[in-house]
């Protein structure tokens, strides 16, 4: 038993490695891919199920990403006045709405015949941040969506991604800064909290 939990955990690292080694843009078309194909597959994802398009996301989609320093940096200069506690909160209702905002662009596609083309990434070798151009094809057409990647010690990983030409982490930096000015922190996660709420009523 012990051989085989051993060969077991060598193949986890084995695995592990070669996916923290693999370029931005494999990263990209496995998450998304991946995504898409599992919420196909579910037959109450593909009936609509927000819920189950949303456990689909975090599953396939979330582990290749970096949600915390999406979160870091459009809380921008508040987030080092936080408390650690603060923080966790901020990271998981933004989590929370980053998930739901993608699991709704997804839940459009589940009855459509889509292909995705990603572009190579022109990373160089040292390079710490790179973009990752693709293009999502389906009936309604052809539909541009970019993602932004940082090399961590785990490999690449998701932060930021464009859809309809605007870049997720500027567009909630503006309705963020006008919740910190008005509220501090704490006023932040309260409208965080209330729209994650609302969302999932």
């Amino acid at each position: 038993m012990k051989r085989y939990l051993s060969a077991f955990l060598a193949a986890a690292v084995v695995s592990t490695a070669a996916f923290a080694q693999s370029a931005p843009d494999a990263i990209v078309k496995s998450a998304v891919e991946g995504t898409v194909n599992a919420m196909k597959a579910d037959p109450q994802a593909r009936g609509g199920d927000m819920k189950k398009i949303t456990q689909v996301v975090e599953t396939h989609f979330v582990p290749a990403t970096n949600f915390q320093r999406t979160t870091r940096i459009a809380v921008g200069k508040a987030w080092a006045t936080a408390t650690p506690e603060q923080q966790k909160q901020l990271y998981e209702q933004f989590t929370k709405l980053l998930v739901g905002t993608y699991a709704a662009s997804l839940s459009q596609l589940r009855d459509q015949d889509v292909k995705f083309r990603f572009a190579p990434s022109n990373a160089a070798a040292d390079a710490k941040d790179t973009v990752v151009q693709s293009h999502v094809l389906s009936n309604g057409g052809d539909d541009s969506i970019d993602y932004r990647l940082e090399k961590t010690a785990n490999g690449w990983k998701i932060y930021d991604i464009n859809m309809m030409g605007a870049w997720l982490i500027q567009v909630y930096q503006t309705q963020f800064q006008d919740q910190l000015n008005k509220g501090g922190v704490d006023g932040l996660i309260k409208f965080l909290t209330e729209h994650n709420a609302r969302s999932a009523g």
